[in-house]
């Protein structure tokens, strides 16, 4: 694969993190997207359709890890990076899921940084920004 089609193709997948962010409340069930702009500190939940929201979390995460392995792969070129990652993700996204919904059913108010924070990691493509130079540091180490 040429240079210029990887960087191609890394910038198409961070214009769609960006499609994905300016579209979140078109594309995906989440009633805590206006809860968070508002004074939430001391506000009870929004009445929330459990099961909806955790199918659409999950599509954003399946979609951001789909972009995030893309620009993985057109970075370094190695299965193993690949499969690594992959695994990375999905123990994220066990672990974090289990702690929101978790969160969620334990819920008093005043204890919203924990939800907020959690819930970012879910929508918003951070793991990407560990991996990537997490990656390239164990590359210049291990050549």
């Amino acid at each position: 694969m040429s240079k210029f089609v990887r960087i191609g193709i890394g910038f198409l997948c961070f214009l769609g993190f960006a499609f994905v962010r300016f579209r979140e409340s078109e594309l995906f069930y989440d009633p805590f997207l206006s809860f968070f702009k508002g004074y939430y500190q001391q506000a009870p939940l929004p009445e929330l359709d459990m099961g909806k929201l955790l199918l659409n979390l999950g599509l954003r995460y399946g979609i951001h890890l789909v972009l995030s392995l893309l620009i993985l792969w057109v970075v370094f070129l190695e299965k193993g990076i690949i499969k690594f990652a992959l695994l990375v993700y999905a123990v994220v996204f066990i672990v974090l899921l289990s702690l929101f919904v978790y969160l969620l059913k334990n819920f008093e108010i005043g204890e919203t940084a924990t939800i907020f924070y959690t819930r970012r990691f879910l929508i918003q493509p951070l793991v990407i920004c560990i991996l990537l130079p997490a990656f390239f540091y164990y590359r210049k180490v291990n050549t």
